[in-house]
């Protein structure tokens, strides 16, 4: 499989990366089976992945102990583990113990890639924690940045990411001195707002870009009927009514018409490629260089094995422009906003 490096850094990961979310079981993802999360990371690695994500909030840290025990066997040399601290944890001493945290529930010596999940202010600090303390007095990225190159100087972590942050909080981290080699962004067919400004921004500044929601969490794998039978915690993005879900934050109308008819639209050109929606789409997001590796999970090995054949055969330049014409209308309709849960005012990556 192909690697891309993570901006100008040494760190290569594997095009197509496998997402840990739903490792350990939950509410968001239902139960899983330890022997099949085995199998599949197992099989994962002999197909050419070596970079598997997760975070110490997946779950309540049971992806990460999932994880852990799913790789007991492998070569450590040849995977790349990434998880996130939280940014309600990014406080000098709380940083450095959850990272410890982490490395036992991994039951690994080392973090490759550690990332601060959301930016560190207040209203991203809501989503994580109820201390009012903390929502009100936020870790100071100083703090965060001292505790990281600590850690980083100890050998606990290899490389420092963050995940979900925008143009002016990528300048504060890097103006803070912090080397950061990744910023993990969403990114899919029907998630192209990194496109007009933070992909090109990335590149620039020399930070790879790890793509998550490849599948836009079931979506694109084309596994429902209709809008209506997405589960309900998948169902709380800015595609959906927020008055059809109850879990829904972002209070707006939603795209729903404009989604079908890029649905049919992508089924229509996977068709005519003789392929699934699901391999269509990671086939449309590795095609494009600007990202280093598009996440997506898998629960079996017939689903993997579809993804993994997926990111190894290109997409025709035809194809790639037909699936950006039919999702042209969902991306001007969200706009530059990126955080698909909450309205452009309340946007938790700025």
């Amino acid at each position: 499989m192909e690697q891309r490096s993570c901006g100008n850094s040494d760190l290569k990961l594997s095009v197509l990366g496998a997402g840990c979310w739903a490792f350990g079981g939950g509410d968001y993802w239902g139960d899983t089976d330890q022997q099949d999360i085995k199998a599949v990371v197992h099989r994962a690695v002999e197909l050419g992945i070596n970079y598997f994500d997760t975070a110490e909030a997946y779950n309540d840290g049971r992806s990460e102990k999932s994880l852990g025990q799913a790789v007991k066997g492998l070569d450590r040399a040849k995977i790349i583990i990434g998880t996130k601290i939280s940014p309600s944890n990014c406080s000098r001493e709380t940083l450095i113990k959850h990272c410890e945290a982490s490395l036992e529930r991994l039951d690994t010596e080392y973090i490759d890639l550690y990332m601060i999940h959301w930016p560190i202010h207040p209203h991203s600090l809501r989503h994580f924690t109820n201390n009012e303390n903390i929502i009100n007095n936020p870790p100071d990225l100083s703090e965060t940045v001292e505790a990281l190159v600590h850690l980083q100087c100890q050998g606990k972590i290899r490389y420092v990411g963050i995940s979900n942050f925008a143009k002016e909080r990528v300048d504060e981290v890097l103006e803070s001195g912090l080397n950061i080699v990744v910023n993990e962004l969403p990114y899919s067919l029907l998630a192209r707002a990194v496109e007009d400004e933070m992909l090109p921004y990335c590149q620039q500044k020399g930070i790879g870009v790890i793509g998550y929601m490849t599948l836009l969490q079931g979506l694109l794998a084309d596994i429902y009927s209709t809008l209506s039978d997405v589960p309900k915690w998948q169902r709380r993005t800015r595609h959906f009514n927020s008055k059809s879900c109850e879990l829904c934050r972002h209070g707006e109308e939603g795209i729903e018409e404009e989604t079908n008819k890029a649905l049919a639209s992508i089924r229509s050109v996977a068709t005519d490629c003789g392929m699934t929606m699901s391999e269509i789409a990671i086939k449309w997001a590795v095609a494009n260089n600007a990202l280093t590796c598009a996440i997506v999970g898998a629960r079996n090995l017939r689903k993997l094995e579809a993804n993994i054949k997926a990111a190894a055969e290109p997409l025709a330049k035809e194809f790639v422009d037909r699936l950006n014409k039919a999702t042209n209308p969902i991306k001007e309709k969200l706009g530059t906003s990126f955080d698909y849960y909450e309205n452009t005012a309340n946007d938790r990556t700025r």
